[in-house]
């Protein structure tokens, strides 16, 4: 009898253990079904052909599949390929100046001490708050006095300037969180400062660096505001800036099918990158999360 209560109890005690997992598990997965059902409704419309995509009451998935959409984007203008060229080259430029600046900044705010650098350091801080947006305007002038108007590079600035003050911050963190003793003994076999930071510290600083490349690739690849204001020659449009391009149809109709094509291309390279850097990418964020 008390060993039957005793096997009661302890049924008891793990299946009120087993519930904070369960209820954690069905609270993840509603969440990803929020997430993912976007997703899969635009791959879904992708695939259906341009009369079925029309449709006002369209149906999940396409009763004929089609890769027709696909087909017609590179019919637009100059090609989609045009685009993602253009960029490829805008993310590749904020990708390489957002990651030298930072890195070199975040090792001098972590481990080089002079005055005014609190000071400096919480004034970087502050420049997160201001959004880009709303500097457009000066920005525009200044660019067009200097020529960087309708240009990649002028605009490849603008991301790199925008991105900086988180990227100092994660990278000044993640250079803070590395002992110091493995710099001190670098110096103390013979290493010259550069050599210590190249060949020790910046090894160790890896998932910070993946961190701020993938937050500088996702700003610039996905921005639309400011290359659309400063890009007046097409044959400078990014692809954020051509999906306006397949918007604007006759009578202001929409090819949805066409759209949200050019949705799923604009999203393969940042899924991709995610996916494959996601270890990394964590692992840098918790660096620039813990220490501050």
């Amino acid at each position: 009898m008390m060993s039957n209560l005793l096997k009661k109890r302890e049924t008891t005690v793990v299946a009120h253990q087993k519930m904070p997992g369960k209820a954690w598990f069905i609270i993840c997965s509603c969440i990803a079904v929020m997430v993912l059902y976007p997703l899969a409704a635009s791959l879904m419309s992708s695939l259906k052909n341009p009369k079925e995509a029309q449709q006002t009451s369209p149906s999940f998935f396409p009763k004929d599949w089609s890769l027709s959409s696909f087909r017609r984007l590179t019919g637009i203008s100059d090609g989609v390929t045009h685009y993602i060229v253009n960029s490829s080259l805008l993310a590749a430029g904020t990708v390489f100046g957002t990651l030298v600046l930072s890195i070199l900044a975040g090792y001098g705010f972590a481990r080089f001490k002079f005055k005014t650098k609190g000071l400096l350091f919480g004034v970087i801080l502050l420049m997160i708050m201001i959004p880009f947006q709303a500097l457009l305007t000066p920005i525009y002038v200044i660019f067009g006095k200097v020529g960087l108007q309708n240009n990649l590079v002028g605009l490849c600035l603008i991301y790199i300037t925008y991105q900086l003050p988180f990227s100092i911050f994660v990278m000044r963190n993640s250079f803070a969180e590395i002992p110091s003793s493995l710099e001190e003994a670098a110096l103390v076999d013979g290493c010259s400062p550069w050599t210590t930071f190249s060949r020790v510290m910046l090894p160790l600083a890896v998932p910070g660096c993946i961190s701020v490349a993938l937050f500088a690739f996702f700003a610039s690849w996905n921005e639309f505001l400011a290359a659309l204001i400063l890009m007046n020659d097409q044959a400078n449009y990014t692809l954020p800036i051509m999906l306006t391009l397949i918007n604007a149809r006759l009578y202001g109709q929409v090819d949805w099918g066409l759209m949200q094509a050019g949705v799923i291309v604009t999203m393969i390279p940042c899924m991709i990158l995610f996916l494959t850097l996601q270890k990394y990418y964590v692992q840098g964020l918790m660096a620039g999360g813990v220490k501050a």
